[in-house]
């Protein structure tokens, strides 16, 4: 575990900060993409992710995958979508315990409407207010923190970690 002092000044404005930031940008970017196009923030990244797949298909494992989304939370997402009609699921042929998500010609058109507004906002509200030198820090920074999120991720838990089978002492 790490250093668990109180945040120093700098530490705590640079996170509370970010904190503001992100909660206030995501919220923006949402209400905007909803009222302009009338898609949900995450009707637009599942619409996304298929639109970017090869014929606008992917086992539904793989489209949780690239969401970073727990299994029911994407089967209601895309229930709901099947819905409306912009998607729908068919079995997965390569393993029929699967499903197969499809983008439909109403999520499409949905999509490709919806993108080129969406990083028109993206760039007026975000990207086009900080230099190319903000933006590569920025890219270095998120590197950096998901880089060690996903090493964290795959350590082995303390238990397996002691070889003994049994809770390490720390753990207990």
């Amino acid at each position: 575990m790490g250093d668990s002092t109180p945040l120093r000044p700098r530490e705590l404005r640079a996170w509370t900060s970010y904190q503001r930031m992100s909660a206030a940008l995501y919220a923006h970017l949402q209400q905007t993409l909803h009222r302009d196009t009338g898609l949900s923030w995450a009707d637009y990244e599942v619409l996304r992710a298929l639109h970017s797949s090869p014929e606008g298909r992917l086992p539904a494992l793989d489209l949780r995958c690239a969401l970073g989304w727990e299994k029911s939370r994407l089967s209601h997402q895309v229930r709901r979508m099947a819905e409306r009609g912009l998607l729908c699921r068919e079995p997965n042929p390569a393993d029929a315990r699967s499903a197969v998500v499809c983008l439909l010609d109403k999520g499409r058109r949905a999509i490709e409407k919806a993108t080129p507004e969406y990083l028109a906002r993206l760039r007026t509200d975000f990207l086009d207010l900080l230099t190319p030198a903000q933006l590569d820090a920025l890219t270095e920074i998120s590197e950096t923190v998901l880089a060690h999120l996903v090493c964290r991720d795959q350590e082995p838990p303390r238990e397996a970690a002691s070889g003994t089978g049994q809770p390490s002492r720390d753990s207990r």
